[in-house]
């Protein structure tokens, strides 16, 4: 079992490596929330994630022999870019393997520092079990994204760092993939203060460390999907697992739906870009799932590398899930200025219109009407609604969608 000096000794190893990130402080949150909330924002992070503290630590502690033979890890994206800055920078080769859908963004930029990149398999176990191919292919040093007790040390390195800039910190919330993070941090925060009570969220398609703890021993999911890539785990480590039992106060599990909205939270309220791993963490306070009121809270919003191309989808979910995104059909008569009086009445209620399309052909229509499928981006729920019924109050038949 890992122990604080082994978390303090990899500080001292990787912190000309790395950024000390900022811990700051969300206004409308605690509003919101009737506490204190703080933001650990390893968004920040070189590489944009967490994982290089891990990943700096582990090649820190190769013998030679290990530098020598070349290194090879497996990753859906963030810990790949850790372990190739890493190599670079100790002049050692890298070959990451990376599931199939790993995000453009994050296998652009791993190759950038130097790597050679195999994708396969649709997330990250059968990544892993690629690699563990290759490594006995190539007789390469492979360097595990969570369950080694240097990467678990490296990143266990931000609960010094929220002591540090907080040290009367109550509650603080951890993302959940393989548990390296969350069992680095827990270890850390509860070896320099039994007090403080550690969560770790889970996407719920991928609640694989909540699973394994209910039973007593790792199990392995049969299917894993969320769109936090990051945390796509379907079995955690042995070593990860021991830890988060001996150190956390418990595993919470988050839909999709609310995740999307803590990335559209960060992105509108505190101007943070976050990937669905990082903001899962926001999620889980956002839940509503433990008590905080009173308490000083910190969240760690792990990685910023989301894929540019689902930004606009996850926000557009999350904005449907609000009601401030609204799709619905006004049946028309097929005659004069029906359009016109549509966009009329939205005009009227100041909602921004972001499609219309009109058409004739549809079974369901009577032979004199037509059909306007609409999307509209209004304030609130509330204000959606008021757009529904004045519609209907003018005589237009609305089926919301």
């Amino acid at each position: 079992m890992l122990e604080l000096r082994d978390v303090e000794k990899a500080y001292e190893n990787i912190k000309d490596s790395i950024k000390k990130t900022p811990l700051m402080e969300c206004k409308t949150l605690d509003e919101m929330l009737g506490c204190e909330v703080y933001l650990k924002l390893e968004n920040l992070q070189k590489t944009g994630s967490f994982k290089i503290r891990g990943a700096v630590n582990k090649i820190l502690n190769l013998s030679e022999e290990e530098k020598e033979k070349g290194v090879i890890a497996s990753s859906a994206g963030n810990h790949a870019q850790g372990v190739a800055l890493g190599a670079r920078t100790a002049n050692i080769p890298a070959t990451i393997v990376m599931p199939e859908t790993a995000p453009l963004s994050k296998v652009e930029a791993t190759k950038s520092y130097g790597a050679r990149v195999v994708q396969y398999g649709a997330f990250y176990d059968y990544a892993y079990q690629k690699a563990l191919e290759i490594q006995k292919e190539e007789g390469l040093t492979f360097l595990h994204p969570f369950n080694d007790k240097y990467v678990i040390a490296g990143q266990g390195t931000i609960g010094l760092e929220i002591l540090e800039d907080k040290k009367d910190i109550d509650i603080v919330f951890v993302p959940v993939g393989g548990g390296g993070l969350l069992a680095g941090v827990a270890l850390a925060l509860k070896s320099k203060n039994p007090n403080v009570k550690v969560y770790g969220v889970e996407a719920s398609g991928a609640a694989s460390m909540k699973k394994s703890l209910e039973e007593g021993k790792v199990i392995t999911l049969d299917k894993c999907k969320t769109i936090a890539d990051g945390i796509a785990v379907a079995k955690v480590g042995d070593v990860t697992f021991e830890i988060v039992k001996k150190y956390v106060d418990g595993i919470i599990s988050v839909s999709e739906e609310e995740i999307a909205q803590a990335i559209l939270f960060l992105l509108e309220k505190s101007k943070v870009v976050a990937e669905g791993a990082g903001a899962t963490s926001l999620a889980g306070l956002l839940s509503k799932q433990i008590d905080v009121n009173g308490k000083k809270v910190c969240c760690v919003i792990s990685g910023g590398n989301i894929d540019i191309n689902n930004i606009e989808k996850i926000v557009n979910r999350a904005q449907i899930i609000q009601g401030r995104r609204i799709r619905f059909t006004v049946n028309l008569n097929d005659s004069y200025g029906q359009v016109n009086r549509v966009t009329e009445i939205l005009k009227d209620h100041r909602v921004n219109i972001l499609y219309l399309n009109q058409t004739r052909y549809n079974i369901d229509l009577d032979i004199n009407e037509q059909k306007l499928s609409v999307v509209i981006e209004c304030k609130d729920e509330a204000s959606g609604q008021r757009v529904i019924d004045a519609l209907r109050a003018d005589g237009f038949k609305v089926k919301e969608k």
